[in-house]
């Protein structure tokens, strides 16, 4: 019974699984090179097992890098210690992309862009921003926070963001929901001086924060692009945009808003294609009071269409409720909902009440592409040429030859390999016949007898996975 149920579950073909490995929480803290090499790495083998095509990997927490930089300190949440580099030397976000890229997985780097010091830190090395420009930051509730209003730090940020891009072969780089700070009891935001000096008549306090975090995130998408076209940019929101309360477009919901709270506009930023993907944080269960997760979903799916959509779920409130099989059906209901990202991935990797195993047996049994985004590219690339079996030391092995391009935007990066079995029609759509979703210009083949007939296709992707024409392969295995 268990199998029937399992094989009538609809696919996806092209689907963001995404999973967010943060530091933050002090999980890889003075572990030491080894060890969180040996981590991730089991980390990463097992997501991929659940059907993970893509990490968020946190890499600057607090104006810091997990990552060489000219520009900020290594980490703490790396070394123990701000400003000391890892030994033995390595870099984490270099290792992560190839690790990823060689699993078939996207790698976002995840950073977050006014956090300058999380409330525990309380060294900052020499160089850090706020030692360098405390001018530039203010204090809220233990935190410091590069001040949203100081037009330098916009472009402080952007110049970040830029060396990360240019310096790293990323696929995305990503934000969460850490503009202005959440607000805290009897705290003010102590931005007096700057709404004088840079208010532009703007009459409203509100309307003027808001207007900063637009202008950052216009800049820094432009930044991103004209460094590189095909870096995805995206942004992870808070889950709750308005409340109905507070305005008529808001959701029927009563918790802390994006735009009146934290100053983020996302509809904005989504309406004017200043994101390329956009992941609220929908963390709560079906059926809250405050917060339905079902209420939400909808909200989102209607009104954030006009870039792709994922959901950020928490995978620990989810199991405690029992509902993954009723969000996960109510996501396929959302025409407009083209993925999912997990908070967060260790919880997927324990396997939390089943999680992880029902991802892999179930909902992501097989591999998925990721969703096309034609407003960055939708031109696809050539197909694979002298695509042939060929027996060799190591068995028999199918190869094919990367198809001729010359910019990004037609340029083989990986490959999906299909099987069918003799009399099947050829119909690249099922995700069910993919075998593999691969960077190498081969495919191992699981030779019997050579008495049964299978046909295999192999399709090019570029950068944005758009798919090129497919080419057929009969063998006999």
């Amino acid at each position: 019974m268990l199998l029937a149920t399992l094989q009538t579950v609809a696919q996806q073909k092209r689907e963001f699984r995404g999973a967010w490995i943060q530091c933050v929480n002090g999980q890889f803290q003075g572990m030491g090179t080894l060890k969180m090499q040996q981590t991730l790495a089991y980390q990463l083998d097992e997501l991929q097992k659940d059907g993970v095509n893509a990490i968020i990997f946190q890499v600057r927490p607090e104006c810091d890098a997990l990552y060489q930089s000219n520009i900020e300190p290594w980490s703490r949440f790396l070394t123990g210690q701000q400003g000391k580099a890892p030994s033995p030397y390595w870099d984490p976000l270099q290792w992560m992309i190839d690790q990823c890229h060689a699993r078939g997985m996207e790698l976002h780097a995840w950073i977050n862009p006014y956090r300058a010091k999380t409330k525990n830190t309380n060294a900052l090395a020499n160089t850090h921003v706020a030692v360098r420009h405390p001018e530039w930051c203010f204090d809220y509730d233990g935190l410091k926070i590069l001040n949203p209003g100081i037009p330098e730090n916009r472009d402080y940020i952007c110049s970040v963001a830029r060396d990360i891009v240019t310096r790293y072969d990323v696929d995305g780089i990503h934000m969460d929901d850490y503009f202005y700070p959440y607000p805290a009891a009897g705290q003010i935001i102590p931005d007096d001086a700057q709404y004088r000096q840079h208010s532009n008549g703007i009459k409203d306090r509100g309307d003027w924060r808001r207007y900063n975090v637009n202008l950052f995130i216009k800049q820094f998408y432009e930044t991103v692009h004209q460094a590189k076209p095909w870096v995805k940019v995206g942004i992870s929101p808070f889950g709750i945009y308005r409340n109905k309360r507070s305005a008529a477009i808001g959701s029927n919901t009563n918790g802390l808003q994006n735009y009146d709270d934290l100053y983020a506009d996302v509809l904005l930023w989504i309406n004017n294609g200043w994101l390329d993907y956009c992941v609220p944080q929908v963390y709560w269960e079906i059926g809250n009071k405050a917060a339905d997760y079902d209420v939400l979903l909808r909200w989102w799916n209607q009104y954030a269409a006009g870039r792709p959509l994922f959901i950020g779920e928490d995978i620990d409130r989810t199991v405690k409720f029992g509902q993954q099989a009723q969000k996960r059906a109510l996501s396929q209901q959302m025409p407009n909902v083209k993925g999912t990202v997990l908070w967060y991935a260790k919880a997927a990797v324990d396997d939390t009440g089943n999680y992880g195993t029902t991802l892999r047996r179930d909902y992501w049994r097989y591999p998925a592409l990721q969703p096309q985004m034609p407003f960055i590219d939708k031109k696809a690339p050539k197909s694979p040429r002298k695509v042939k079996p060929v027996w060799t030391s190591d068995g028999y092995i199918l190869f094919w030859t990367a198809p001729k391009g010359n910019n990004w935007d037609d340029v083989a990066t990986c490959y999906v390999v299909y099987c069918f079995e003799k009399g099947e029609q050829i119909n690249i759509d099922d995700p069910s016949k993919i075998l593999a979703v691969t960077s190498q210009t081969f495919f191992k083949l699981p030779y019997k007898n050579g008495r049964q007939k299978y046909t295999y296709v192999v399709t090019a992707l570029d950068r944005l996975h758009n798919e090129s024409k497919p080419v057929k392969k009969t063998v006999k295995l």
